[in-house]
């Protein structure tokens, strides 16, 4: 039977939406995939801000956003950096301090003074340092430090604290690793390593008499329902950095790079704006919710903290004349 005109133009039709399928489909195998992996909740601002970067690389990547320590645990993630089980994550400095020992005083009690702080030294001659020294040894890109607020000491008790002596014996929880562990020393108290998503059953049980987060986060793991005050320590301006593996930055183009970093710059800006916003809202909040909050001897705190710091083993590894250039700041 001889093919009509009709049935060629069916048959081209059905050719070239093959062709189309195919080559869509290449397009999307050819975009790389970049798996995401933090502890902090979905409910968290830095998922938002998140979202946000996601939003502004899609021509370029596929992203896949885990949150909650679903894909790796707490402190994990950098390990899974480095050996290419992961691509991009959220990473404590105090991770990185436990491979480079002269991290360890960008994990310091009392360093920074607010966010303007953090993000000035990071856009620093003496910052950008301290993230090659890092970039060079664990085989990561930074991209910036994700600012989450301020770390105050949350307790069960309803005796108030004022002074490191009153935390003597207190059950702290702190993340694991060295540099968390000595954090929670340098308030006074006995630091207790635990998981970030143990933490809510640990205040409800008795099995940590409190916690040190910034108020965004005790609200995000209702923290707050199980504790009874929270002692406005101020002691960590606290950050992790937003960083992608070294293989996936260096395969990108000059152009990508750039984008990329754009991407990331505007999502940080916008998550810092939205925590220093949060938290003037939170105290207030948590007020209303029945907690006791108020303002212990920071000065106390800050003295007593700086001086454990410099007359630990820790301080012995931090480069010379750092401290005085972020003081200088």
């Amino acid at each position: 039977m001889p093919i009509t005109a009709k049935c060629r133009g069916i048959v081209a039709v059905g050719a070239m939406m093959v062709a189309a399928t195919t080559a869509t489909l290449a397009v999307a195998q050819d975009t790389p995939t970049l798996r995401f992996s933090a502890v902090f909740s979905d409910q968290d601002i830095r998922a938002d801000m998140m979202q946000r970067f996601e939003d502004a690389i899609a021509d370029d990547f596929n992203m896949e956003l885990h949150y909650g320590g679903t894909l790796f645990s707490q402190g994990s993630e950098l390990v899974a950096l480095q050996r290419g089980n992961l691509e991009m994550s959220n990473v404590a400095p105090q991770d990185i301090a436990n491979q480079i020992p002269a991290w360890s005083i960008l994990t310091s009690a009392y360093l920074f003074r607010d966010a303007d702080h953090l993000l000035t030294f990071f856009q620093s001659e003496a910052g950008e340092e301290m993230k090659s020294m890092a970039e060079e040894q664990l085989n990561v890109r930074i991209l910036g430090p994700t600012f989450f607020g301020t770390r105050h000491v949350g307790l069960v008790d309803d005796e108030r604290i004022e002074t490191p002596e009153d935390l003597s014996g207190v059950r702290l929880r702190m993340p694991p690793g060295e540099s968390w562990q000595f954090l929670g020393e340098s308030l006074g108290a006995n630091p207790t390593a635990m998981a970030y998503a143990e933490v809510y059953t640990g205040l409800q049980t008795g099995a940590i008499d409190g916690q040190d987060n910034p108020l965004p986060n005790v609200q995000n793991m209702r923290f707050y329902e199980v504790m009874d005050q929270i002692a406005l320590t101020s002691h960590l301006v606290a950050f992790d950095l937003l960083m992608v593996s070294s293989s996936v930055w260096n395969d990108m183009s000059p152009e990508q790079q750039q984008e990329f970093q754009a991407a990331a710059d505007e999502a940080i800006a916008w998550s810092t704006a939205e925590h220093e916003r949060n938290e003037q809202e939170l105290a207030d909040f948590f007020r209303e919710e029945g907690l006791d909050l108020y303002t212990p001897d920071v000065d106390a705190f800050r003295e007593y903290a700086q001086q454990k710091y410099l007359e630990s083993s820790l301080s012995d590894a931090w480069p010379e004349g750092m401290l005085e250039r972020i003081n200088d700041l």
